[in-house]
């Protein structure tokens, strides 16, 4: 039986990149996943028509997040695995669909041009650019990734009895006191953080989820006081904290100072020096990791380890594939790996759910009864009947949910929302979407206020662009005079960001009447409108003018800027903008402008920079959602399309609404959709489960 069909799109390799083209020209396909089906052709033509499309759809599952090609199926629904936009207009002629190419295609047809078409092969064998396993097909680097994570932690996984037995119970259970108090006396319902402290201690490995507010920070800075404490004042840990992007590392800085403040970390033995001992400095992972310019290596892997004794990492759930890779590799055996993230928010934007796989089991627990009477005489809480599984896998006894959010109560219309986008049922109710919608935000006046409004009309909109108005009045009223110390701009700088990062406009698209694109010209118009903005608004893209928000779309080593950093053009005295200490006598020369943006891990400083100088940045008056992650804003206004969309999902609305911590806005040109979207879930494909579930 060949693999090579004789008519249609499968018919030649010239058919299928015909076929491809026309994808792409449809909006279908990106232009890289063509390219390579033509270097692959070029390298093997022999290689089957069939071996080469489903290249391009390996190639195209990486592009939308997934780590392979899940073929079971896509035989069975190609364009839902495809994620491919519904039927065009009647009369419209769309290329033929995935559904139409693949039909008759079957499992055998499969494999039988794979295995013969020189590109793919088992991955334990190497030397093929694709990966075949029987069930997927991937591109090799991302099937690399996914084997060097998944023996990583398998590593880590084995030494658990090894990290238990080094850990004196008792002086572990003196200090959780010191920490926590005492424990609760015949409670039903556990402190789950404490319970992840201790779990997190007897562990070389080990992941703390839980949603906005749960106290992921606090449990983390309660662990490390624990270690420390247990370690001793004479020989501190080496203990370092990043997060994957400057905004989070600048977040979980402040969230760190914060949290130590209400420790009471002075009440405990040795406390002056528990508190000298414990990080203050949070970096993003690229800099950790030392990343080398325009490579995608870092200076610590595997052979030149991290000198740490405990990594703690934020918003995990932001980290993909190949850089959780790199990551797990660099920490030493012999040091604690912490992963920190909600396993309910977006993955990240490249390819991989690392996080989300890790936890796909943690709602339930899992704990085996050894690790429940361990937790228990660690602790002194009992861990209830309902999480405990005599058959738990052995990733489970390594992760702990926290449960109770303390930044949005039972009545807070915030939260309700939230868990009810997350459940997915009560906006599915039959009482209609607006319906019950009012209901979810119906009650108590809290400080987390939510308004609703299913309107489309650009006055709508408009209303909400001048929750920008306060940073830009505040940048004109409180502008330091020119001869001002450089303290007194940088404070200034500082204050404008702060101010800007109050409201943010969230989209879930790029492009349309309610894509990024356009919100961020019709935001531009609205706010010049009112003279807060200079400029030509329809040119915002292009043109640098004072106030001008900007996020940074690709890491820039030269510069120190991280992919999600954002910053504001400011015009500033030129003796500031060439780096002088002071103002001199030419303090009268015209001012020029800078993007200041916050030097995340470095004290709070401010980085001045040549505006021409910035070659990857987008407008930030509107941001989308994934761009919004491991971000908080005290109001936050979700614009949703006109039009269904694959990419309109559960874990979207879900991150969109709990970057708000005192206001949610939500904005509905066609009522409804946000009902819809909490009825789609992200499923990304991977083998990272299969890599673990048979650990030791």
């Amino acid at each position: 039986m060949s693999a090579v069909m004789t008519t249609g799109p499968l018919a030649s390799a010239e058919a299928v990149l015909e076929l491809l083209r026309e994808w792409e020209d449809a909006g279908w396909l990106r232009g890289v996943d063509r390219a390579l089906v033509r270097f692959l052709h070029e390298q093997a033509p022999a290689a089957s028509p069939l071996a080469l499309l489903l290249a391009a759809l390996a190639s195209h599952q990486v592009g939308r997040g997934h780590v392979c090609l899940e073929l079971d199926a896509l035989l069975q629904a190609p364009d839902a695995t495809l994620s491919l936009p519904p039927e065009g207009e009647p009369g419209s002629r769309p290329p033929p669909r995935p559904s139409s190419v693949l039909q008759g295609v079957s499992a055998a047809k499969v494999a039988e041009a794979l295995q013969g078409s020189g590109l793919a092969g088992p991955g334990e064998a190497g030397g093929t650019p694709l990966v075949y396993t029987g069930e997927q097909v991937y591109l090799r680097r991302y099937w690399e990734s996914e084997r060097r994570i998944g023996q990583a932690i398998r590593a880590r996984l084995a030494d658990r009895e090894a990290w238990q037995g080094a850990l004196d119970e008792q002086a572990a259970r003196d200090w959780l006191d010191h920490l926590f108090g005492p424990p609760a006396e015949a409670t039903t319902d556990p402190d789950w953080q404490r319970l992840a402290c201790a779990l997190a201690a007897g562990s070389g490995f080990s992941v703390i989820t839980g949603g906005p507010g749960t106290g992921k920070t606090t449990t983390v800075l309660r662990l490390l006081a624990l270690l420390q404490g247990l370690q001793g004042p004479e020989d501190p840990l080496r203990i370092r904290l990043a997060a994957p992007t400057g905004k989070a590392a600048a977040r979980l800085n402040a969230s760190v100072s914060g949290a130590l403040d209400r420790l009471g970390l002075d009440q405990l033995p040795d406390g002056d020096a528990l508190r000298r001992n414990l990080p203050a400095e949070v970096v993003t992972v690229h800099r950790l990791l030392g990343a080398r310019p325009d490579t995608r290596h870092f200076r610590h892997g595997a052979r030149n380890p991290l000198a740490v004794d405990v990594l703690v990492v934020d918003e995990a759930s932001m980290i993909d594939l190949e850089l959780m890779a790199s990551l797990v590799e660099a920490v030493p055996r012999t040091a604690r790996l912490i992963l920190l993230g909600d396993r309910d928010q977006l993955a990240s934007v490249e390819a991989g759910a690392v996080l989300g796989e890790l936890c796909h089991r943690a709602g339930g627990g899992h704990y085996t009864p050894s690790t429940a009477q361990w937790l228990e005489a660690v602790t002194g809480m009992a861990v209830p009947e309902a999480m405990q599984d005599a058959a738990g896998q052995a990733l489970d006894q390594h992760i702990v949910m926290l449960r109770e959010s303390h930044r949005f109560g039972a009545d807070s219309g915030i939260g309700r929302l939230a868990a009810a986008v997350n459940s997915g049922e009560a906006l599915n109710a039959p009482d209609g979407d607006d319906a019950v919608l009012q209901k979810v935000l119906a009650g108590p006046e809290d400080p987390a206020l939510v308004t609703l409004a299913v309107d489309g009309r650009a006055d709508t909109l408009e209303g909400e662009a001048v929750g920008y108005a306060g940073y830009l009045e505040g940048l004109r009223a409180a502008r330091p005079a020119p001869a001002a110390p450089r303290a007194a701009w940088e404070d200034w700088a500082r204050d404008v960001l702060a101010a800007h990062g109050r409201f943010q406009l969230l989209c879930a698209v790029r492009r349309g009447p309610w894509g990024l694109e356009t919100l961020n010209r019709r935001i531009a118009a609205a706010l010049q409108a009112r003279g807060l903005l200079e400029g030509d608004a329809g040119r915002i893209d292009g043109q640098w003018v004072e106030g001008r928000p900007v996020i940074v779309t690709r890491n820039d080593y030269a510069l120190g800027l991280i992919n999600g950093d954002i910053g504001i053009a400011l015009a500033v005295p030129a003796w500031l903008a060439r780096g002088e200490p002071e103002a001199g006598a030419d303090n009268g020369d015209a001012p020029v402008l800078r993007v200041a943006f916050l030097a995340a891990g470095d004290g709070g400083r401010v980085r001045w920079v040549l505006p021409n100088r910035l070659e990857a940045i987008e407008t930030a008056f509107a941001l989308t959602v994934h761009k919004a992650q491991g971000s908080e804003f005290e109001h936050v206004a979700l614009v949703l399309p006109e039009a269904d969309s694959p990419i309109l999902t559960r874990e979207l609305a879900y991150t969109a609404i709990t970057r708000a911590s005192r206001w949610f806005s939500l904005l509905e040109p066609r009522a409804g959709t946000l009902a819809a979207a909490s009825q789609r879930q992200i499923r990304r494909s991977g083998g990272l489960r299969q890599w673990l579930r048979d650990s030791p």
